[in-house]
C-alpha cells in the first residue's frame, strides 16, 4: 500500500514570497494546520504550523515552565496581536524545515517516522521534490486499518 493512495492531492500551500500576515488569511480561510512552503516551481522547502504563528504570541514564560495547571489564563495576553512589522516579515522567517515522503512509499515505513519523529501530518512529495500531496497520521492508520478483516 503505497502513500500516494491515501494522501490528500488538494493541499493549500504558499509561496515562499509570500507574508506572515499572507499566511494567517490562508489558515483562516481554509482551516488547515498545516502550510508547506514552496518555491515558484512548486519545489518544498518548508512548512508552517499553526503553532509557529500562535508562537509568535506566547507569552517569554511558556518556555521556561513545564506545568500550566495552575494558569486559568493568560489575562491580556489571551488578545494580543502581532506588529503590524511582524505580519509583513517573511513567511519564510518562521517556517520550519520539513521531512517529506515519496509519494511511492509505503504506508507502515511513514507512520512509523511520523511516529519517530513526532510529525501529525507529512508533505509527500514527487521524485523532482515537488509537493504532490499531505498525508495525516489519520490518512495513514485508516489506511492500514481498511486492510484488515472484517471480522
Amino acid at each position: 500500500m503505497k502513500i500516494e493512495g491515501y494522501m490528500k492531492k488538494y493541499v493549500v500551500s504558499i509561496q515562499e514570497t509570500a507574508s506572515i500576515a499572507d499566511a494567517v488569511a490562508l489558515f483562516i480561510e481554509k482551516h488547515v494546520g498545516t502550510l508547506p512552503v514552496v518555491d515558484s516551481q512548486g519545489i518544498l522547502i518548508g512548512a508552517v504550523r499553526l503553532f509557529n504563528l500562535i508562537a509568535l504570541e506566547l507569552p517569554d514564560f511558556f518556555h521556561l515552565v513545564d506545568d500550566f495547571d495552575f494558569v486559568h489564563d493568560f489575562g491580556a495576553i489571551e488578545s494580543t496581536i502581532p506588529e503590524k512589522e511582524v505580519l509583513s516579515r517573511p513567511v519564510t522567517s518562521i517556517m520550519q524545515s520539513v521531512v517529506s515522503i515519496n509519494k511511492d512509499c509505503g504506508l507502515m515505513r511513514v507512520f512509523a517516522i511520523m511516529l519517530h519523529d513526532e510529525i501529525f501530518d507529512m508533505m509527500v512529495t514527487n521524485d523532482a521534490g515537488e509537493l504532490v500531496g499531505i498525508v495525516s497520521r489519520v490518512d495513514i492508520g485508516t489506511g492500514i486499518l481498511s486492510s484488515w478483516p472484517k471480522e
